[in-house]
């Protein structure tokens, strides 16, 4: 497995020496999320200070923006880092693309396959020359005139990740992506019963195998130096996995499971009683889905957890238990995942 360093929330003047921190460590890659700050940006900022390492977006929010932009803005970054750039796209919910970004929101598995489709078109004219003629349901592309034409670059291939949780999107990413960015919200059953299953029959469908899709994901996980910090750990991942399972998006993780307690957070949700949810999550919960190990037996850990199951692995930035690890601590977890 290949271990990546997920950047975690701050300023945009903040993300080099993350990333210098980082490359320095030994990730094997860099990876930024589009919640408070533009996600493009920060991978710009990334890749200058650590130019040997995979960067990327987990993920950038593609029904908030045009393909025409995305394609652009991948392009350019898929030339300045030779290759390193890693398009990860994500839906988001149906509240956030219309209350948050005032666009439309319609089938988004269907409408993400145009969208990607349209990428693998514009770019295919910038590296080819071939005529522009993208035509689906959502998205339609047929113009582009020298002007505004960017060429052609060494590294055309730019590898697209989806982001999900069900089975529909996890059978779009075996069917026609080069990844698959698993929502940190889930467990090893849920992806083995579930996820792998869909994609397994999107891959067979389009003639493809499972082979060709990287599996990603940022993980939960418990961890401290002593039974204090543990267990401090332990409730910010309690609080949210709470979060996650009001949300009726990932009810098919507690479905799987047999929990119940989803209607429940949702109730306490909508009456904003946010400080009560976590005493609903039993500890059992919590060790399925996050990984739970002292710091310097973490990387052992989430190895035997994800071994077989993922190809890339990164841990879900939460409060001080991830923040705090110091360098020497993260090259112990980076040799423990490696083996």
């Amino acid at each position: 497995m290949k271990i990546d360093y997920y950047l975690e929330d701050c300023p945009l003047g903040a993300v080099a020496e993350q990333a210098a921190r980082a490359g320095a460590i030994g990730f094997d890659g860099i990876f930024t999320a589009d919640t408070s700050h533009d996600p493009f940006l920060r991978v710009m900022a990334a890749t200058s200070a650590a130019p040997d390492v995979e960067v990327g977006t987990s993920v950038a929010v593609a029904f908030a923006r045009s393909p025409m932009v995305v394609a652009q803005t991948a392009w350019d970054l898929a030339s300045l880092t030779g290759g390193r750039f890693l398009l990860g796209l994500g839906t988001q919910v149906k509240p956030h693309i219309e209350r948050r970004f005032s666009m439309s929101w319609d089938r988004p598995a269907e409408r993400m396959a145009e969208f990607i489709g349209s990428l693998r078109a514009i770019w295919d004219t910038w590296q080819n020359g071939t005529r522009l003629r993208f035509r689906g349901e959502h998205y339609s592309f047929s113009l582009m005139t020298p002007f505004f034409d960017p060429g052609a670059i060494a590294r055309p291939d730019v590898p697209v990740h989806i982001a999900g949780v069900g089975p529909r999107m996890s059978r779009l990413a075996g069917e026609m992506c080069d990844g698959y960015h698993v929502h940190p919200f889930h467990t090893v059953r849920y992806l083995r019963e579930v996820t792998l299953p869909a994609m397994r029959a999107g891959a067979r469908a389009a003639g493809r195998s499972l082979d060709q899709v990287e599996m990603v994901s940022s993980v939960m996980v418990v961890t401290g130096r002593d039974e204090s910090q543990i267990e401090e750990s332990r409730l910010g991942v309690r609080r949210q996995i709470a979060f996650y399972a009001s949300t009726p998006a990932y009810s098919r993780v507690l479905d799987a499971h047999g929990w119940d307690f989803g209607p429940a957070l949702a109730t306490l949700a909508r009456r904003g009683r946010w400080g009560e949810m976590a005493d609903l999550i039993p500890d059992e919960v919590v060790a399925e889905i996050a990984v739970e190990a002292p710091v310097n037996q973490l990387g052992s850990a989430i190895s035997a957890r994800y071994e077989g199951v993922l190809d890339r692995v990164g841990c879900y930035s939460m409060g001080d238990a991830i923040s705090s690890i110091t360098d020497e601590e993260w090259a112990t977890v980076l040799a423990q995942v490696r083996g």
